[in-house]
Parts: C-alpha cells; structure tokens; sequence
C-alpha cells in the first residue's frame, strides 16, 4: 500500500484529537439529545441496582455503535475512490474532512447550526431501529444494557454524522473506526456525568465562553489542515 504524505499524516492526527475534542466539547448537544435516555437507563434499574456497571455497559455498546459506522464508512471511502491509488482524490477527501472540521467548530461555538441538518439523514432507519429499544427496557443484565447502546449508537445525530464524513474521508476501513471511536470517547465523560448526576461537569461543558472556545480550537483545526492542501 502507498504510503501517505506526511502532511495528510499529521493532518489525519490532528482529526483523531478534534474528534476527540467534538465529542467531549458537544456536552450540550448530548444533553439534548441522549439526556432522556439515559434517565431511562438509570430509573429503569430493579431496586438499589449500582447505576455505574449498567453506564458503562451502555456506553461500551453506544460507542461499539460509532466505530462499527465509521469502519464501513471508512470501507466506502476506500472502496469508492480508490485512495490507494488516485492522491489527488485523497487529498480532496481530506480537505472534507478539515471543512467538516469548521462546520463542526461553528457549531460548537454556537455560530452556525448547519450540522443538525445532518439529523434527517437518519432518521429513516431509525424508525426502523427504534422498537427494538423499547423491547430491551427494563434493564435487568449488563449484556442488555450493552445492547440497549448499540440500538441508540444508531440515533440521528448532526455531531456523528458529520465525524461520520471526516471517517468517510480517511478512506481506510481502520482510521474510519479510530476516528469514531475518538469521537465516543470524547462523549462518555459528558454521558456518565448525566447518568450520575455530576451537575458542575455539565454546566462547565455546557458555559457559553467552554462553547466558543472548543468551537474555535476544532474551527481552527479544520483551518489548519484546509490551508496544508493549498
């Protein structure tokens, strides 16, 4: 296999951290859009049943979810453009990768909400998807609970799906699923701190001025790596 030109390398590294940084500085996003269900998985617990083991079930099969999607995004790439092959069409995809990069740090800064166009995407095979939760409700096992996270990996969500575009454009099967799964390790501190209630981490991630300068260090990234294809 070619190797790749240290620029779009370290391009690809900065990708891996700004993901990272979407999922753990999204917190506000999170809220809105996991928030219930995570009181769901929380209140849906027999008895005094310790909340952690089933929060961090949960979160192991949302997560397992993210990377299996940005495997076969990352599969679509490879096999669409023929990366291996064709630099100019490589570099190009990495250029949508780095704009997806602003988009989402306009988000994040509350600048632009474009990405949550995004969300209509999915929700065709979410309807699809959606009844199969409310079967494994209520939790009784951590096997369940992991199973509960991969149905809910797949809701429509403007901030994975446009990380979805950057794993698209890695064209690689594996730094599609390293991309996504950065991105699900940045979201779990936000997702286990609702599950247990860690009211100061929320409003942190959730404080106008964190916002605007998460959003304008991912911004700056995409910046970055647009101006390294010039």
């Amino acid at each position: 296999m070619r190797a790749r030109l240290p620029a779009l390398q370290g391009m690809l590294e900065l990708t891996y951290f700004s993901a990272f940084l979407v999922g753990l500085l999204g917190g506000g996003h999170c809220v809105g859009m996991c928030g219930g269900i995570v009181g769901a998985v929380t209140m849906s617990l027999p008895g005094q049943q310790p909340k952690t083991p089933f929060l961090l079930a949960y979160n192991l099969g949302r997560i397992a979810s993210y990377t299996l999607a940005g495997v076969l995004a990352g599969l679509i790439g490879a096999s669409s453009f023929f990366l291996q092959h064709v630099l100019p069409i490589e570099k190009v995809l990495y250029g949508l990768a780095s704009l997806m990069l602003v988009v989402l740090g306009l988000y994040l800064g509350g600048i632009w909400q474009g990405v949550l166009v995004l969300e209509r995407v999915g929700s065709v095979l979410w309807r699809k998807l959606q009844p199969l939760s409310k079967r494994l409700l209520p939790l009784k096992t951590a096997p369940q609970a992991v199973m509960l996270g991969m149905v809910w990996g797949w809701l429509p969500c403007g901030l994975v799906y446009s990380v979805l575009v950057a794993a698209l454009a890695t064209g690689s099967a594996a730094q599609g699923g390293l991309l996504m799964l950065a991105f699900g390790l940045g979201t779990l501190p936000t997702l286990l701190a609702m599950g247990m209630a860690a009211v100061k981490l929320k409003a942190w991630l959730q404080n106008v001025w964190v916002r605007r300068a998460s959003g304008l260090l991912v911004l700056g990234f995409g910046l970055f790596g647009l101006l390294h294809l010039l």
